[in-house]
């Protein structure tokens, strides 16, 4: 398939795919946390079995895995896998969700029908202006739109269609595998590596064009609960300890003008509070953590101790515990003993005429996940921008470049086996 005969098809699936309600939630004591995720998982299947991939199937815990057989008959390519995750975010509904496709973008406003005040700006979106003429798809301005992950999926599934197509392009044997709850940090949490059968992987989630991620944030999750004492107001002078001033005090001596997601970028790590469950016996406050180098973690985590310590100290009856929880690690760490796993990637965009970008993530992948656990797997653009909000945006030209790096991707393994 010619280079951007793939824009309509993989267009095409992508608006199907994110009319389903995929949102993940934590909390809800169930893998995969919602079940909207199977029902376009089970989907997937169906259309990867019709494409032609008679092993598609989906397992208990929701994870869906195929192969492409190799076409180059050469035992020595490795087996390499391609994975994006089905779920969005639970910051942003992702129920009916109404894409909208603003063809051959002129450079102007995008205004979002359903609530004027979402607007799309180049002033603000400076890569917007990048995609004139392109196919710029939003939502309509209640909802997420779902490119994180859906543009991935649709690619991946573009590029089976394409590399079953065309039997003469040389590859390897492929796998493909579509997760549940990666926003929830549990996307990996079921996922069986030796069954994947992969040596090699990469996730389809990132952002502009180009974009090939091989370093991650560290991160920890760190819960700070203060213990406080109950008691009739009437009747509390001298006996009560309330747990939520206590946390507002420890809250308020966080640092206004640094270490947080507000106020740092490039390679600078975060302590962030995201969610509190206050009471006046007993208040948590967790938080997320985040360093590109893993020691740091233990530095900012002790450094929280610290300070919720000095809170409590002096007041009769107050308590504070910790309770820390490794959510993932650079995979960096990893990627560095392959650095062949990267070099394919950044070779197959350079023979498309394609600038590889190359940052750290401020955030995470499953990548970073799987890396530690055998299975070494950089990150790739998939177009998506904007994710985790009503302004989300996706470019279809850019999504189908993703399809042309995956095809040329396995290529580029087969020729250097």
């Amino acid at each position: 398939m010619m280079r951007g005969m793939t824009v309509r098809p993989v267009l095409d699936r992508f608006l199907r795919y994110v009319t389903f309600d995929t949102q993940s939630r934590e909390g809800t004591g169930t893998y995969p946390s919602t079940p909207g995720q199977l029902v376009l998982l089970q989907a997937l299947v169906d259309e990867l079995q019709a494409l032609g991939l008679a092993d598609a199937a989906m397992d208990a815990h929701g994870y869906v895995m195929a192969t492409i057989p190799a076409t180059s008959g050469r035992a020595e390519v490795p087996v390499i896998g391609f994975i994006a995750h089905v779920d969005t975010s639970p910051e942003m509904s992702g129920a009916g969700v109404r894409p909208i496709v603003h063809a051959a973008y002129d450079g102007r406003d995008l205004v979002l029908p359903d609530d004027p005040t979402a607007v799309l700006r180049v002033a603000d979106l400076p890569y917007l202006g990048e995609c004139l003429g392109h196919d710029i798809v939003t939502a309509s301005g209640t909802t997420l739109l779902g490119a994180d992950n859906k543009s991935g999926v649709a690619a991946i599934v573009t590029a089976v269609d394409v590399l079953l197509a065309n039997p003469a392009i040389p590859h390897g044997p492929i796998r493909i595998a579509f997760t549940p709850d990666e926003e929830i940090g549990h996307g990996t949490t079921y996922f069986d590596v030796a069954r994947f059968g992969a040596q090699y992987a990469y996730t389809i989630d990132g952002g502009r064009r180009g974009e090939l991620e091989f370093e991650s944030f560290s991160a920890d999750a760190l819960t700070v609960t203060f213990r406080g004492f109950n008691t009739h107001p009437g009747y509390a002078k001298g006996r009560m300890v309330n747990a939520i001033k206590l946390a507002a005090r420890f809250i308020d001596r966080l640092p206004p003008d640094r270490l947080s997601p507000e106020t740092t970028e490039g390679r600078d790590g975060f302590v962030h509070p995201y969610v509190m469950q206050a009471a006046v016996d007993r208040t948590s406050v967790r938080f997320i953590l985040r360093d590109f180098d893993s020691a740091g973690l233990a530095a900012k985590a002790a450094w929280l101790r610290t300070l919720a310590e000095d809170v409590v100290a002096g007041v009769a009856g107050a308590g504070v515990e910790f309770e820390v929880e490794e959510q993932y690690r650079n995979m960096r760490e990893v990627l560095d003993d392959h650095p062949r796993v990267v070099e394919c990637a950044r070779v197959a965009m350079t023979r498309l005429g394609i600038a590889p970008i190359e940052r750290p993530i401020r955030g995470g992948t499953d990548g970073s996940r799987l890396s530690f656990m055998g299975l070494p797997t950089p990150n790739v653009f998939a177009g998506e921008q904007n994710f985790h909000s009503r302004l989300e945006w996706v470019s279809a030209q850019d999504m189908s470049c993703a399809v042309d790096v995956i095809v040329e991707i396995a290529k580029v393994w087969d020729e250097t086996a």
